[in-house]
C-alpha cells in the first residue's frame, strides 16, 4: 500500500506522519509517504484491526450523507476530511442530488495539494487548507463563501476528527462555534474513538501515535463524547458503535464485535431556538 510522491509542495515537512495521509495508508490508498506508513505500521501492531476501523468509519460516512442528502441536506462542510477519495461525501450525495455541495476542510497541505489536483475538474466542490479549530477562519473563507449558502441548512462533519482536538483546545467550544453558525436545520454528524472497552490498549495506541503525529489522539468515553454533541437532537439509534448507526450489510470482518472498533458515531440535528 502507498507510494511516496514524485512531488510536495514547498517548505512541507513530509518526514513527519500526517493523520490524514495515515488514514488514507490505513484505507488503501496510495497518497502517503514513508514516515506514514511507518508510523502506520507500529500503530497497527497495537491495533491490527485498524484498517477495518478505518473502513468502518468511511462506511459511516456514507450512510450518514446519503440519510441526510435523503432528507434534503444538499450542502456539506467536511472538517478534516483527509483525501476526498473513494466513498467520500461529494461522490455520496451527488449520487442522490447531484448538485449538493461540498467544503473539505484539512490541515494538512500536502493532503490539500493532493486533493485540489483530485477535484480540479469537479465544479460546485472545493478543499480548504485551514485548521478546523479556527472555525472563523474557515467559515469565513473564500472557498465557503463561493460554495456554500449558511443561511441554510448545512451538514458538518466531524467524522473521525474531534480525538485530535486535545482538551485544552475545547473540543465543546468548537463544535458549539460551527453549531452556532449554523442555520436551523443544519446537521452534525460525528464519529470519534473511544478507550471504554480495552482502556489498557488504547493507552498503549495512543503512545504509539503521539509519538510521532503531527496532531496527538485524545480517547474519550461515551459520557465525555455525549457531551460534545450538546446543542443536537439525535437521530436513531443516538450514539452508537459506529457498525451499529443504521447498518446496511450484514457482513462484518470482526465479526460483529464492536469492542474491537473502539469507535462511536452519531447525527444529530441543531436544536432550534435559544438555548
Amino acid at each position: 500500500m502507498g507510494q511516496d510522491a514524485g512531488w510536495t509542495p514547498e517548505d512541507v515537512a513530509v518526514e513527519r506522519p500526517s493523520p490524514a495521509r495515515m488514514y488514507d495508508y490505513f484505507l488503501g490508498g496510495s497518497h502517503n509517504f514513508a514516515a506514514d506508513r511507518e508510523l502506520a505500521e507500529r500503530y497497527m501492531q497495537v491495533l491490527p484491526d485498524m484498517p477495518e476501523i478505518a473502513r468502518a468509519n468511511r462506511k459511516f460516512l456514507v450512510r450518514a450523507v446519503r440519510a441526510l442528502t435523503e432528507a434534503g441536506i444538499d450542502q456539506y462542510l467536511d472538517l478534516g476530511s483527509g483525501l476526498p477519495t473513494q466513498g467520500c461525501t461529494h461522490e455520496t450525495a451527488r449520487r442522490i442530488n447531484p448538485d449538493a455541495r461540498v467544503v473539505y476542510v484539512d490541515v494538512d497541505p500536502v493532503t490539500v495539494e493532493f486533493g485540489r489536483s483530485l477535484l480540479e475538474a469537479t465544479s460546485g466542490v472545493e478543499i480548504l487548507h485551514a485548521d478546523l479549530r479556527a472555525p472563523q477562519a474557515v467559515l469565513d473563507s473564500d472557498e465557503v463563501a463561493r460554495c456554500l449558502d449558511l443561511s441554510r441548512p448545512v451538514g458538518v462533519l466531524m467524522v473521525a476528527m474531534l480525538h485530535f482536538v486535545p482538551d485544552d483546545d475545547d473540543p465543546s467550544a468548537l463544535v458549539a462555534a460551527y453549531r452556532d453558525a449554523s442555520a436551523p436545520g443544519s446537521h452534525l454528524v460525528v464519529s470519534h474513538a473511544t478507550s471504554d472497552y480495552h482502556p489498557d490498549t488504547m493507552r498503549e495506541a495512543a503512545s504509539v501515535y503521539n509519538s510521532g503525529a503531527t496532531h496527538g489522539m485524545n480517547f474519550r468515553s461515551r459520557a465525555q463524547i455525549t457531551a460534545l454533541l450538546d446543542g443536537y437532537e439525535l437521530l436513531e439509534p443516538g450514539l452508537v458503535d459506529v457498525i451499529r448507526w443504521r447498518p446496511d450489510d450484514d457482513h462484518d470482518p470482526l465479526g460483529g464485535d464492536v469492542s474491537r472498533y473502539h469507535l462511536l458515531a452519531a447525527v444529530g440535528r441543531k436544536i432550534a431556538g435559544p438555548r
